[in-house]
């Protein structure tokens, strides 16, 4: 499919610097921002779920790069320009939505109308916590396709083909099913670890003086710093999988 993680063909570029771990930050600010105005309701929170969405599968590209250059993998990801990024991310933001869609529908036809709003959610866990433990294992499931796609578009002048995500995805479902399994797992307890901090800033909140700038600031931190270490550990372990994948 693509020489992104079959060879090292050159060597990843580290000019960024430590900064280069956290250069998707500004975008997970921005789908956070935007989570908040979708839990308001009405019609703007799905005009603000959309947008989160895709500024996720910015952050997700970003990381993507880093992490193939990590497993000592060749990307053109670094080439692209922010208006490049966009048009990618909204590329496949369109079939994820489709796939979550489809997903939704069948679980609703399926008699499990209570659990088909998960399916509608997938691209949000891969960066923020999920409280369902299906919806974790899909957000693993939805990130692994959409790696699919990034690598697929890099190896294709950009288009995105999600049959041919699919098709390779059966290729390799061997790897990346126990990468998905994997991920989902680390996702619980990730989802643990951050219920026991948030629980303790919450405590921090009522029984603090500190000034109300500073209970903030520790709120935010924590928030955006398990966003950054969620997608992080995604594109890490889906990348491992993938990589392996090619050798088997």
């Amino acid at each position: 499919m693509s020489i992104a993680l079959r060879k090292q063909l050159v060597k990843p570029d580290t000019s960024f610097g430590p900064l280069r771990f956290v250069e998707a930050l500004p975008w997970l600010i921005l789908a956070a921002a935007l989570r908040v105005i979708a839990f308001r309701g009405g019609l703007l929170s799905i005009v603000a779920i959309v947008c989160a969405d895709i500024a996720i599968l910015q952050a997700f590209i970003l990381v993507a790069r880093r992490s193939i250059e990590l497993a000592h993998g060749q990307t053109n990801l670094g080439s692209l320009g922010p208006l490049e990024q966009f048009r990618l991310a909204r590329a496949i933001f369109g079939r994820t939505l489709l796939l979550m869609i489809g997903a939704c529908a069948a679980v609703a036809a399926a008699g499990g109308a209570s659990y088909a709003i998960i399916s509608l959610v997938g691209v949000d866990g891969m960066a923020f916590d999920q409280f369902n433990t299906a919806a974790k294992f899909w957000s693993a499931t939805v990130a692994t396709l959409v790696l699919l796609m990034i690598v697929g578009a890099d190896a294709n002048d950009g288009e995105v083909r999600f049959f041919a995500a699919i098709a390779e995805f059966g290729r390799r479902w061997v790897w990346l099913c126990a990468a998905i399994l994997f991920l989902g797992a680390v996702y619980i307890g990730l989802s643990f670890v951050q219920g026991l901090v948030r629980d303790t800033i919450r405590m921090y909140w009522q029984t603090s003086s500190d000034s109300q700038f500073l209970k903030n600031l520790v709120f935010f931190v924590f928030i955006f710093s398990f966003a950054m270490l969620r997608l992080w550990i995604t594109l890490l372990i889906l990348t491992f999988g993938l990589k392996q994948s090619y050798k088997s």
